[in-house]
């Protein structure tokens, strides 16, 4: 008799909404229970925009309540500085990808079709 089982193929990883991370994780110990409610929705933000927006805010905060403390106040705007720099470089590579894509596309499409495309790939 033939085997008519289906075989399922599995997800790696934990199944969805598994706590074990959160209970037993690497943080788990340093954080109370709302921390690690925000760190777990933190886990799924991309990009770096929002830390950047949030930490405008809280310098702002520090300029408004606690002017003196310079050496927060420099910490603050160094982490902030950092975060700008890498979201920029990040922009460029994106954007000297997408360059890259488009001129592949030209090349690959353009040319062949006769279509004459000049200098203008490369720059």
């Amino acid at each position: 008799m033939p085997d008519t089982t289906l075989k399922v193929k599995r997800k790696r990883g934990a199944p969805k909404g598994n706590q074990n991370a959160r209970k037993h994780g690497f943080y788990s110990r340093v954080l109370d229970e709302a921390e690690q409610l925000d760190f777990e929705l933190a886990t799924g933000v991309e990009g770096i925009d929002d830390e950047i927006a949030l930490l405008r805010v809280k310098i702002k905060s520090i300029l408004e309540n606690d002017p003196e403390n310079i050496k927060l106040i420099m910490q603050a705007t160094n982490t902030l500085a950092g975060l700008v720099k890498t979201r920029y470089n990040i922009a460029k590579e994106q954007k000297k990808g997408l360059k890259e894509a488009i001129g592949n596309v030209l090349r690959d499409i353009a040319l062949p079709l006769g279509i004459g495309i000049g200098a203008t790939i490369g720059k």
